[in-house]
């Protein structure tokens, strides 16, 4: 019954679903793995990136993007849609600070751009975006860290440590056991990489994974030297 609504964004099945965000999660769900880990006094995300082709120069291509001094994000799904977001959160995120002369609070931002997801699937001639997102930021106000998830949908949520992507069941099994209230950001770094080892295929490397952290100082994504040493700290 579903493919007779499949091709219609804005119609509704009789089940009550719009099968094309159903699609669009699918392609998330195929998307390489993104790990996102909220500790005490910051935020760890984490992904996988592999190159298609030993040719590639991938210096310019990264996974994890920040948006503004006091936050980051991290994708699973498609690169392009996922670049289109990253340009729009941005260009959110200066308005405020245009405005307000402050950095944006994390939530803030997280509404503004789950509501740009959301025009996605009630306008017609588009498509909703086949991306997840992971936003990670550090509220001054509050004086805390956060973790929220966007799905194509336009629904978004706060997180304690969170898998997105490709194996994303097992990486929330691992996160549970391991997960801890008072962990701190250099072990959430080590359990980010440990959740990425668990559906990992092959060597990983300070070149095929990249991770970013959040904290009261800003985001900042690490270079491969500094993934490199927390690699040979848990090998």
């Amino acid at each position: 019954m579903s493919e007779r609504y499949g091709f219609s964004l804005t119609t509704f099945s009789p089940s009550g679903k719009l099968v094309q965000i159903e699609y669009a999660l699918n392609a998330v769900n195929a998307g390489s793995p993104a790990v996102g880990i909220k500790a005490l006094n910051g935020v760890v995300l984490a992904t996988e990136k592999k190159s298609k082709s030993l040719l590639h120069d991938d210096r310019t291509i990264h996974k994890v993007e920040p948006i503004c001094k006091n936050m980051g994000l991290v994708y699973s799904g498609m690169g392009p849609d996922y670049r289109l977001l990253v340009q729009k959160a941005r260009k959110l995120a200066q308005e405020y600070m245009l405005i307000y002369e402050q950095n944006v609070p994390p939530t803030q931002l997280v509404k503004r751009v789950a509501d740009v997801m959301q025009e996605y699937t009630q306008s017609g001639g588009v498509r909703p975006f086949g991306v997840s997102l992971l936003l990670c930021g550090y509220d001054y106000d509050e004086d805390r860290p956060f973790l929220y998830q966007c799905d194509p949908s336009g629904s978004y949520f706060p997180w304690k440590a969170t898998a997105i992507g490709r194996n994303y069941v097992n990486g929330k099994t691992f996160l549970e056991k391991r997960y801890s209230d008072q962990l701190a950001l250099e072990d959430a770094v080590h359990t980010a990489i440990l959740t990425l080892k668990e559906s990992f295929e092959g060597q990983m490397t300070e070149d095929n994974i990249e991770i970013g952290i959040c904290d009261k100082e800003g985001f900042r994504r690490l270079t491969p030297a500094e993934v490199k040493d927390y690699l040979a700290q848990i090998a």
